[in-house]
């Protein structure tokens, strides 16, 4: 995939007291800019330049400056990078042109000391690489937010198909109530029938009969009264044993959750508190480490004049020492061999390289523990929750019983009352009014009968109506599911096809850059993606890795797998640098950074430089390279050149 370049107007900067340079503007267009020149020409001080105004932090203040700036101005906007030492410590602002320059410092700032570059001579970890710039343990946070919710729609759902079952039965009980209602009131009104026509051949006084109505209505009352207590003490029964029920399962959820000792938890607080301070310091040390290869590298690019001239001392200048391939030594004022410098600094980048190592190591353990602090805090938190819930329920219990004790009272009294009244009612009858009395009863007992029937009828529509509407939402909750389900697809899916792409972009750009610049018996160069067993902290995990293969030919004909360690120089630097073309091309870095960068090519012939400077410039916006001026000659005329920074 090329990179479209629509946009074409030129970078222009002005740098001022950064590395070596004093103070320099610059004009870079698109496409290929060749910076060519002699050591100590300030090639790579500028290449840090516009890292830095890219905001990246691996950019240093000229030795005898207190200030230094960077400016860009590309596309019509301006983008600073300002550098300030105070108490011998240097600090950044500006506003420069990234937020975050992680993917730009791994895959577009393709230096010497490039991690991703020089990731396959030190035999790093590629996948690592790769997938430092993906935050996997959002990803994960996704995954498990998804999880949840999907779960909580399928409990929906289920619960949906449960009400589903429900409504046959519901339909037919409101079939047979609307039936039932009927038959009660047509006998009601024939009852109400024969009291009329009894009541016209009775003949008896106002008072009288006032007075059986009165106590026929109170007994109606009476009685729909004890069937609402009875009603109530039903629920509160079926609460009390709900609530009973729910008890036991809080204190065996208690049960299955000792509380953690207190010794336990500031154990646990110590240890991070040691590793936290372990990896504090082994920060540090990296960070002063970076600081004295910086200075060193810088010094080999004739970066900071003012201490190469104290150490001068009469000994010819340091640029002559520089074509000599030497340099004046700034701790002890001897001279050494650039080549003898470079060997220390690769040293000292293998020590950095293993402090980084054990941080991350020590990363995984914190991690580890605090997953651990995590698990005890959550299961305490759990725990004081069951606690609280176990007295709630008990206060809830004890409330219910002393509501079930008055109920049962309020039960025995309406009994009590409703034998009072029938005695009374029993005692008004007289002979001649004892049909009328009875047919008044039933009538009484009809009423109450059908009310109970009507209430009955009502909760059966209610809860059709609230059926109905819940049935409502299925629809949604699908297409809510489907479009959960999708996005989880996509989530634990997502590291898998960033490692397949890695591997298919290296791979792929590694088979045509081989074939462009045409090593002998070097077949091919290629990643394997393995499933590994690796210790994590102190757990043995399966882990995704990339292997790196190497396929040689013999004169025969015949192929074998050789070792990395095998590759020459001029073959590994090409590997590395495909690696990071890989990287570039995965994360889409040309999306957000519109420069590559690229020095110290001198271990690749300049016929092979030539190509693969060609090839790789079909990508960025603009490619800006850092070659001695016998390289840049096998170079194509058309590319820019700067030969004075």
């Amino acid at each position: 995939m090329t990179k479209s370049k629509g946009l074409e107007q030129t970078a222009k900067f002005r740098v001022a007291k950064v590395g070596g340079i004093d103070e320099t503007t610059v004009d870079v267009g698109p496409g290929v800019t060749v910076l060519t020149g002699r050591n100590a020409t300030n090639r790579t001080s500028f290449l840090r330049s516009i890292m830095g105004v890219m905001g990246s932090d691996d950019v240093s203040l000229k030795g005898d400056a207190t200030e230094g700036q960077v400016e860009l101005t590309l596309d019509g906007d301006r983008y600073t990078r300002t550098l300030s030492r105070t108490n011998g410590t240097v600090t950044t602002g500006g506003d420069p042109y990234l937020d975050d320059p992680e993917l730009a410092d791994l895959f577009a700032f393709l230096l010497e000391s490039n991690e991703a570059r020089r990731a396959v001579a030190r035999g790093a970890d590629l996948r690592e690489l790769i997938m430092r710039p993906v935050d996997t343990e959002a990803i994960q946070a996704e995954i498990r937010e998804c999880e949840r919710e999907k779960e909580r729609i399928d409990e929906e759902l289920a619960d949906l198909e449960d009400l589903k079952g429900e409504l046959p039965e519901l339909e037919k009980r409101r079939s047979q109530l609307d039936a039932k209602i009927e038959d009660k009131r047509e006998e009601l009104a024939a009852k109400e029938a024969d009291i009329e026509s009894l009541d016209a051949d009775v003949d008896e006084t106002r008072e009288e009969k006032r007075e059986l109505e009165t106590r026929l209505d109170d007994l109606r009352d009476k009685r729909a009264e004890l069937e609402r207590v009875r009603s109530d003490i039903d629920l509160q029964q079926e609460s009390i044993e709900s609530l009973t029920s729910e008890r036991r399962e809080l204190e065996d959820e208690l049960a299955d959750l000792p509380e953690t000792p207190m010794g336990d938890h500031d154990e646990l607080e110590d240890e991070i508190a040691r590793l936290r301070d372990r990896k504090d310091r082994l920060e540090s040390e990296v960070s002063d480490l970076q600081d004295v290869i910086q200075f060193n590298e810088d010094l080999l690019d004739g970066g900071d004049r003012s201490i190469a001239d104290v150490l001068e001392d009469g000994k010819g200048s340091v640029t002559d020492d520089l074509v000599d391939d030497t340099v004046v030594c700034w701790t002890c004022g001897s001279e050494v061999s650039t080549e003898r410098v470079s060997d220390t600094l690769d040293q000292l980048r293998e020590v950095r390289q293993e402090k980084l190592d054990t941080i991350r190591t020590l990363e995984s353990e914190l991690e580890e523990l605090k997953e651990k602090q995590r698990h005890h805090r959550k299961r305490q938190q759990r725990r004081e929750t069951a606690e609280r819930k176990l007295d709630d329920l008990e206060n809830e219990l004890d409330r219910r019983e002393e509501t079930l004790a008055d109920l049962r009272e309020e039960r025995t009294r309406l009994s009590d009352d409703i034998d009072d009244l029938e005695s009374e009612v029993e005692a008004l009858e007289a002979e001649e009014f004892g049909e009328v009395l009875d047919l008044h009863k039933e009538a009484n007992q009809l009423e109450f009968e059908l009310g109970r029937l009507e209430s009955d009828l009502d909760d059966v529509a209610d809860r059709i109506g609230t059926i109905e509407d819940r049935l409502a939402e299925e629809d949604a909750l699908r297409v809510e599911r489907e479009e959960l389900s999708e996005e989880l697809t996509n989530l634990r899916t997502r590291i898998d096809r960033i490692e397949e792409q890695s591997v298919e972009q290296f791979n792929e750009h590694m088979d045509a850059v081989l074939d462009r610049l045409g090593y002998a018996n070097l077949e091919r160069i290629w990643i394997e993606r393995v499933e590994r067993e690796v210790r994590e902290g102190r757990r043995k995990v399966e882990r995704t890795a990339f292997e790196l293969h190497v396929v040689r030919s013999t004169d025969s004909g015949a192929t074998y797998e050789d070792t990395v360690d095998h590759l020459s120089e001029s073959e590994r630097e090409v590997t590395g640098l495909v690696f990071g073309l890989a990287g570039y091309l995965v994360h889409e870095v040309y999306e957000t950074v519109p420069f590559m960068l690229l020095d110290s090519l001198e271990a690749i012939d300049p016929p092979r430089l030539a190509d693969l400077v060609d090839y790789i410039a079909d990508y960025p916006r603009f490619l800006v390279v850092a070659l001695l001026p016998e390289d840049a000659q096998a170079l194509d005329d058309d590319y820019t050149r700067i030969t004075d920074i």
